[in-house]
């Protein structure tokens, strides 16, 4: 059973997230010139990975980065490519191996993606002191730590 701090942080948790969600849901509605859903712009983020720059990622990478098994990323990819946000590039070195590249379109979406998270870190931190910023960041590592662990152990990582 859970006690009253673990009952509101249960709470919390869900609704952050969940809001989080329907926000970015919001922003692909309103935006006419994107066909994504929220795991296609969130697969075009690990593709670009805040880089901005001409560099691709391998299939197997981005299903590491992810945590998506190769078949569903293989799929979501060509997925995206039909629709003219990546395209695929097999290695020099290697034809077995796939890079993926964003697409200037692909960028763009990436960078309206990338904007609506900046707009809204930005709005959350002007309404906190610097006290509660310290705080709320300490706290969240320590959140992101315990789910970075947790994975890793449910994978058979030490």
């Amino acid at each position: 059973m859970m006690n009253q701090f673990e009952f509101h942080l249960n709470d919390l948790l869900t609704r952050v997230y969940r809001s989080v969600e329907l926000m970015e849901e919001q922003m692909l509605r309103s935006s006419k010139n994107l066909n994504l859903s929220i795991n296609e712009i969130h697969l075009l983020e690990a593709v670009d990975g805040g880089k901005n720059e001409e560099s691709g990622r391998s299939i197997s990478e981005l299903s590491s980065r992810m945590g998506i098994r190769l078949p569903s990323v293989t799929a979501a990819v060509n997925k995206l490519a039909a629709k003219g946000y990546v395209e695929k590039r097999k290695a020099e070195s290697d034809g077995r191996v796939v890079y993926v590249y964003l697409t200037k379109l692909g960028r763009k979406a990436d960078l309206a993606h990338r904007y609506f998270h900046k707009k809204m870190v930005s709005s959350i931190s002007a309404s906190l002191t610097e006290e509660e910023k310290s705080a709320m960041l300490k706290g969240m590592e320590k959140l992101s730590r315990f789910f970075d662990d947790n994975l890793k152990k449910k994978e058979g990582h030490p």
